[in-house]
This record gives C-alpha cells, sequence and structure tokens, in this order.
C-alpha cells in the first residue's frame, strides 16, 4: 500500500511552534476495534499520532476500515496543524456513535501522509484490541515507559496531623511525564486509617485501579489512596502496593524530605 510506505518513511516528527510537536510512529500491531458485535477495522497499518497536550491517537488507513458502517456528516473542526477534519457517523447493530471518527480529507502538506486517514474516537467504541488483549483508556503512546525500582530510602505519609505509613521498602515508579509516585507495601500502613471506596479508574499502562479513603485526624479524605489489585503484566511488581495523592495528605517524606 502506497500511503502505508509512505508513513513509514515519514520524518519523525513536526513542529509548527517551539514547544509543540507531532510525531507519527508507524504500529506494527495488529488493531482492531467493534461496535455492537461489528468490526469497524482490521489492521497492521495503523499509525499512533502522538501530539503536545494530547492523549495519543490512532489513525487507520482507509482501505482496513468497513466503509459501509460509516456516513459522512455536516459537523467539521479545524486543526491549525493539520487543516480542517471531517466527521462520520458509525451505525451498527442498531446503535450510533455520532462524529465517532474523522478524517483529514486534505491535511496541511506537513501531514500529508494523513489524507483519508481515519481516527476514532477511544471511548465511543465498545471495545479495542492490540493483537488479541482488550487495550483500555486510550492509545498506548510509544514515547511513555514507566520505570519500577526498588528503594531503601524511607518514605513517610504523614495525614490528619499522624504518620499513617512508614517504609523502607517502597517501590518508586518513575513515568515519562509525571512526577515520580511512591508504592507502598499495604503491611507498611496503618490498617485502621483505610476505609473502602467505590471509585475505579483505569490507565492504559497500568490496568484498573482502586481507591481507599483515609481516616485520620478526625475527618476523612476520601479517594486519597490508589492501588492496583490485577496490574498489568508490565507493571506487576505496583500489584497491591499503596499510593498517595500529595495533594491530599499534610506531606509525603522521603528521606525526611517533603515531595
Amino acid at each position: 500500500m502506497a500511503a502505508v510506505e509512505t508513513l513509514e518513511n515519514a520524518a519523525p516528527g513536526y513542529a509548527s511552534h517551539p514547544g509543540y510537536r507531532i510525531d507519527l510512529v508507524p504500529c506494527s500491531k495488529r488493531l482492531r476495534a467493534t461496535l455492537a458485535g461489528a468490526t469497524l477495522f482490521d489492521t497492521e497499518c495503523a499509525v499512533v499520532v502522538c501530539e503536545t497536550r494530547h492523549i495519543a491517537l490512532y489513525y487507520v488507513p482507509r482501505v482496513d476500515v468497513d466503509m459501509t458502517l460509516l456516513a459522512k456528516t455536516d459537523h467539521s473542526t479545524y486543526c491549525p496543524f493539520k487543516g480542517d477534519a471531517s466527521y462520520y457517523t458509525i451505525a451498527s447493530g442498531g446503535e450510533q456513535a455520532e462524529n465517532a471518527t474523522w478524517s483529514y480529507e486534505s491535511p496541511f502538506d506537513e501531514f500529508a501522509e494523513l489524507g483519508g486517514w481515519l481516527g476514532f474516537y477511544w471511548d465511543k467504541l465498545d471495545h479495542w484490541f492490540e493483537e488479541d488483549e482488550e487495550v483500555f483508556i486510550h492509545a498506548r503512546d510509544p514515547f511513555v515507559r514507566c520505570d519500577i525500582l526498588n528503594s531503601g530510602r524511607k518514605v513517610e505519609i504523614i495525614a490528619g496531623g499522624e504518620t499513617i505509613a512508614s517504609t523502607s521498602r517502597a517501590r518508586f515508579l518513575f513515568e515519562t511525564g509525571h512526577q515520580p509516585r511512591y508504592y507502598i507495601p499495604r503491611e507498611d500502613v496503618a490498617a485502621e486509617t483505610l476505609m473502602p471506596s467505590e471509585l475505579r479508574t483505569g490507565c492504559p499502562y497500568k490496568g484498573t485501579a482502586h481507591y481507599h479513603h483515609i481516616k485520620a485526624g478526625g475527618a476523612v479524605i476520601e479517594d486519597a489512596v490508589w492501588y492496583y489489585p490485577e496490574p498489568l503484566d508490565e507493571v506487576a511488581r505496583i500489584g497491591d502496593y499503596l499510593c498517595f495523592y500529595p495533594e491530599k495528605v499534610d506531606a509525603i517524606l522521603v528521606d525526611g524530605k517533603k515531595v
């Protein structure tokens, strides 16, 4: 396919303004997505578009999309870097996802390679698969990595004026674009301060997070602690370790220094 060859040979990125960058990264994974049981596309030629201040997005060549499920709408948007986007509604199995996919039919020269390719809103489709594994939340940015390191440095958590956790067995997680996180073994946290929470959130790199409230100093601090009871394989070492929001507790101390 000529379009795929063009993308594979494209420059790794483009910056129109200082500090703003868009990268087109060819993806060799088999990528599929479904709505109401119908497969919208099945491709081995997707590209990941990584754009400053945006989540990573997959774009799919039109030839690998079931265009019989798409109907063009009057909706359009403008991107100062890529051009005018046209939108399509997806209809499948009695369900409709309005303006769920878009295409730059005549993009600016810098992104001519994307001409006619289709991007999809992740949360408007039912399921996404990379190879045979379902993936969640959004596309995984190829420039993001998570390093998990054992540390003997002393980590303490202060909440409600009390020290509710103290350990020299923390695991530090360094994730691209985020501040370090300090995951603490559950047994090194005062169990009586933890209360169950129904909150669940998802991370495409780590999995589904569960939460605890904290009861300390006569007050309840809601959803201040998260943990991954069943993390993805790549980050299995933080499984059931507890991590605290620094903005919800009095202090997180590492070797006595507030972080």
